[in-house]
């Protein structure tokens, strides 16, 4: 398993824990010994059975990690998830096109390219399919890297290319969450493998909470899944994370296509931006038993969240 930066000691030691019930070895790769063990992966020195990807720089074909688990899927490794199909669903341009084409709300859109970005100006049909303020992404960026959610002009977009230059910029309308008593309709829902955990997600102070399976039903919530189900048999992903908010109008936005290398810091770590613990606990429980060829929980029947 490669080692994540948004994972924290629980995540890692639970996955450690069930591997050694079930008589699995189970290796962390630190970044201190990544050019170690592709060495060793690469000639054949060290052999795996499942790679869980939880670090790759997609964007940078010279990233260590990138590198790593480009060579292991060339070696037939089992992976989760394989880059050449994690890459297709981290652009967000090109996945913007494929859940439109499925019928699945987005935000509207203009996609940018960097070429013609030096250029762009703010014309009134832009501002009025966009709104004001709308918000800025990098096709290839991550973790809020370039994102602007304030952007007023070209000069917000120069703002977003130069805290990460891309090949391609997504400026979007600025989707506010419909409020459900105290909380803001947003989620960020995790799927693995056929099992589906949907988190109130704070979008103003990054504060989660479990959706009951109450609430799943009163709220008339499960669009959530039905979305989440839809993007997963749309891009082959075993494991990934989106954001998905109810807007003001009554529709399911999905704001954050697909994020690949999921956030597992645990609540019991860090209280102000971690997931509830047992989201990030069940989640590892899953993996493992993917690895261990169990089978999937079908999604008719798999637990409420």
């Amino acid at each position: 398993m490669t080692h994540g930066l948004d994972t924290d000691g629980a995540f890692l030691h639970r996955v450690q824990e069930r591997c050694a019930a079930a008589g699995l070895e189970f290796f962390l790769i630190e970044p201190l010994w990544a050019n170690a063990f592709f060495t060793a992966l690469d000639t054949g020195a060290v052999l795996a059975r499942t790679l869980i990807n939880l670090h790759s720089e997609h964007h940078d074909p010279k990233d260590i990690f990138s590198r790593l688990v480009d060579r292991a899927e060339a070696l037939g490794i089992r992976m989760i998830d394989p880059p050449s199909v994690a890459r297709a669903c981290f652009d967000k341009a090109a996945m913007h096109h494929r859940l439109i084409a499925a019928g699945i709300h987005v935000p509207p859109t203009i996609l940018l390219p960097m070429d013609a970005a030096a250029k762009w100006t703010l014309t009134r049909e832009d501002s009025s399919l966009l709104g004001s303020p709308f918000v800025v992404k990098p096709s290839l960026g991550y973790g809020r890297k370039g994102v602007v959610l304030d952007a007023m002009d070209a000069g917000d977009v120069a703002r977003s290319i130069a805290a990460w230059p891309d090949r391609c910029l997504l400026l979007q309308r600025r989707i506010i969450p419909r409020m459900l008593g105290d909380q803001p309709a947003y989620f960020r829902v995790y799927y693995i493998f056929g099992r589906i955990w949907c988190c109130w997600w704070n979008c103003f102070n990054d504060l989660y909470r479990e959706v009951s399976s109450e609430e799943l039903a009163t709220l008339r919530l499960s669009p959530l899944r039905e979305i989440t189900l839809e993007i997963a048999r749309l891009t082959g992903m075993g494991m990934f994370s989106t954001e998905i908010t109810l807007s003001d109008a009554g529709q399911f936005v999905v704001i954050d296509y697909v994020n690949d290398q999921i956030h597992l810091l645990t609540q019991s770590s860090n209280p102000a931006i971690g997931v509830p613990d047992a989201v990030v606990l069940g989640i590892a429980d899953t993996l493992v038993d993917v690895v261990l060829g169990k089978p999937a929980v079908p999604m008719a029947e798999e637990d409420a969240a």
